[in-house]
């Protein structure tokens, strides 16, 4: 019978050298170059500290784990991504560090499955390098993310398609090279056979930046996600991925493991926020006593261990049926984390920021922007209702009505049920006596 908590001992070495240069490495970057992005590849200072670290990172074995060993990577399992993504959730600089950040993570995926041999030695070695960032942009002003709404259209002209539309909250779109986008080529059919996925240049003729877009805390016109306006916008025939017709398909292939992803760092990120909120409770007086000592602390406390241990096993049971099978036929379960990962964060980060008082709030601790990431993760990669519907729609599959006015378990049938069978079981005893 294989059921296993426990994992290999070369794996467990590699989880602990990842911890280990975590907090001595990784995390000070966080504090150091406070305010400043590790997708920026202008940023020289950065990026030399950054280079330093993933030499070790590749010189491990470690760099680029999510994809096969064909497509560039180490093709580390889903498990053994959730233990390493935990532990990288801890620090802002943690998964470029390790070639495994979001959007270009999932974008690298994209390339890997679909891209012809000219754009991955275009578009895709460079990334896997880490000498470029990119953007995908799916969502739109109108539409969200519902595609059925999407507006943003691509038609043919000669040996280009011509682009018009507008996108909303393209993530990373001020440091990218390049955009992955989600565009309507066939507005006569349904949207799951009417759009594509196409490789647009940052510098696109006819790409408008209107505005640059920020999470709460930042100045108005500043952040890291674009609104764009498609003006015929013209790319080469040859910038489309996959087939014409395929962008759905090719989103969900991205979507899913993202979504996981961000679980699996929403773990370490939970964590952390759990480990400062016991140091406090030991750390701080009160009315004569130790936070740790009031028992709505302890309540706090026993609830976000285990809120967390739950969040965790559930994320790696996600991660071990995806290994079992693939991401389309572990939905349910992937749909499960998705809508559990931000309740879990803002339960936990709460807590926190409540024993630690004013200083929870404040920005001299990073627990307010923690915060923030939990309403994000309510909202990235599709919203959480829509999740809920997957899962509710899924479970019920295994599911049939009742045959008669009443329930299955309606006691008075269950009884006479009950009845037939004891008379029928006495009825053979009797017989075989």
């Amino acid at each position: 019978m294989a059921w296993d908590f426990s994992t290999d001992p070369e794996f467990q070495d590699h989880l602990e050298w990842l911890t280990e240069l975590m907090h001595t490495e990784i995390e000070p970057l966080d504090h150091y170059f406070r305010g400043r992005s590790p997708f920026d590849k202008t940023d020289e200072e950065v990026q030399s500290h950054l280079r330093r670290i993933q030499q070790k990172v590749k010189d491990r074995g470690l760099w680029a784990c999510h994809l096969k060993p064909e497509m560039g990577g180490m093709g580390f399992g889903q498990v053994q991504l959730a233990l390493m993504n935990e532990i990288l959730g801890r620090s802002t600089f943690g998964p470029s560090a390790f070639g495994s950040q979001a959007p270009d993570s999932g974008n690298a995926e994209i390339l890997a499955h679909y891209a012809n041999d000219e754009q991955k030695e275009k578009y895709l070695k460079p990334l896997l390098a880490g000498e470029i960032s990119t953007c995908y942009s799916m969502t739109e002003p109108q539409g969200g993310s519902d595609p059925n709404h999407f507006t943003c259209t691509a038609h043919r002209d000669g040996d280009e398609w011509v682009i018009n539309g507008e996108k909303w909250f393209a993530s990373n779109y001020p440091r990218a090279e390049f955009l992955i986008v989600m565009l309507i080529t066939n507005p006569d059919v349904s949207v799951y056979r009417g759009s594509s996925m196409m490789l647009v240049p940052h510098d696109a003729p006819g790409l408008e930046l209107v505005r640059n877009v920020g999470v709460g805390g930042e100045r108005r016109g500043h952040g890291g996600h674009s609104y764009l306006r498609f003006n015929e916008c013209r790319v080469p025939i040859e910038n489309l991925m996959g087939e014409e017709g395929a962008g759905f398909k090719i989103a969900q292939t991205r979507l899913g493991g993202g979504r996981v992803h961000h679980a699996m760092r929403s773990v370490g990120t939970a964590k952390k926020a759990f480990d400062m909120m016991c140091e406090r409770a030991l750390s701080r007086e009160t009315k004569g006593s130790l936070l740790a000592e009031k028992q709505a602390v302890q309540h706090m406390i026993a609830d976000s261990w285990v809120q967390i241990e739950q969040f965790r096993l559930q994320v790696l049971h996600a991660a071990w049926q995806i290994d079992q099978s693939d991401t389309s036929k572990a939905r349910l379960y992937i749909a499960g984390v998705k809508v559990a990962t931000p309740r879990v964060l803002m339960d936990v980060v709460f807590r926190s920021m409540q024993i630690h008082g004013s200083l929870g709030m404040s920005n001299e601790t990073p627990l307010a922007n923690m915060w923030m990431m939990a309403p994000t993760f309510g909202v990235a990669d599709g919203p959480t209702e829509v999740h809920k519907d997957t899962i509710a729609k899924q479970v019920l599959k295994d599911y049939r009505p009742s045959e008669g006015l009443f329930p299955t378990e309606h006691i008075p049938a269950k009884i006479e049920w009950a009845q037939q069978v004891m008379a029928e079981r006495i009825e053979e005893e009797l017989l075989n006596a």
